[in-house]
């Protein structure tokens, strides 16, 4: 499936005696929005978080674009023309090395996170959390990185908080930054982990606005929200996660207005 962007396959993640993921396959494809639905402790942001190497896994792999994401693959040259032999993916067969640091900070520059608290840089306005990454990370010149930047504030509709700190923002306005600044590098999928659950119940609107004009643009995206009225109108596939394993996943209409699963409706049932 040349057209998968994101490729999920058997990752587990254990934290000491606890297993949060165990198991989870996952594919999105290039230009959709897959949305992640589920209760607490299902394992929703561990599997963000393992998607960009923030957390390693213990068994599995995940690749972007075609690209193992934390580690590269040794040639077993044995178990790869069995696979060939067998019609398997040669591409699987060998053992996995973990990445340098800089290799994976490198490859998280095509990752894009918007964090639920936003994590913008207190000391550094607005403009200059934008430019950081691109000048830093990628060597851009900073002119170019600050017209990049103004041009992603205008989108967000903050053209006129360039010299503003994130402290004389509302969280609606801080998250929208995060946005931006996500954007900046240009990533090949941007990853939310529930980016409305810090904020005001008035100041959702405004940050759910800004995704769904991503999503409308063909922006490859991975959004973990309880935001269940944003997944029926954003989505391409809506994915129900709970114990660390995806239970159900289909179109919006499939998942949400008939579940298969007694989970999914149980779940569905108290927060419909």
């Amino acid at each position: 499936m040349s057209d998968v962007m994101v490729d999920v396959h058997g990752v587990h993640k254990s934290f000491g005696p606890l297993e949060v993921l165990r198991g989870v396959d996952l594919r999105v494809r290039a230009g959709e929005v897959t949305v992640i639905l589920g209760p607490s402790g299902s394992g929703k942001s561990t599997l963000l978080r393992t998607i960009n190497h923030l957390e390693k896994v213990n068994r599995g792999w995940i690749s972007i674009d075609g690209e193992l994401i934390g580690y590269r693959r040794s040639e077993d040259r044995r178990a790869a023309r069995r696979a060939s032999v067998e019609g398997g993916g040669g591409r699987r067969a060998g053992k996995l090395h973990e990445l340098k640091e800089k290799e994976v900070l490198k490859q998280r520059t095509h990752i894009g996170f918007v964090f639920q608290n936003f994590n913008l840089f207190p000391h550094l306005t607005v403009l200059e959390n934008l430019v950081e990454a691109p000048v830093s990370a990628l060597r851009r010149p900073r002119k170019d990185a600050e017209d990049t930047a103004r041009r992603l504030l205008e989108r967000v509709g903050l053209a006129d908080k360039t010299d503003a700190y994130p402290r004389q923002l509302s969280g609606g306005q801080q998250q929208r930054v995060a946005i931006a600044r996500a954007l900046a590098l240009e990533p090949k999928v941007l990853l939310f982990d529930e980016p409305t659950s810090a904020l005001d119940p008035e100041l959702v609107g405004e940050v759910l606005d800004v995704i769904k004009d991503l999503a409308s643009t063909g922006t490859t995206m991975i959004v973990v929200t309880h935001e269940i009225g944003f997944a029926r109108e954003v989505a391409d596939t809506v994915v129900f996660m709970d114990g660390g394993v995806v239970v159900e996943q289909g179109s919006p209409a499939a998942v949400l207005d008939a579940p298969r699963h007694e989970r999914t409706r149980a779940f569905l049932s108290k927060v419909l």
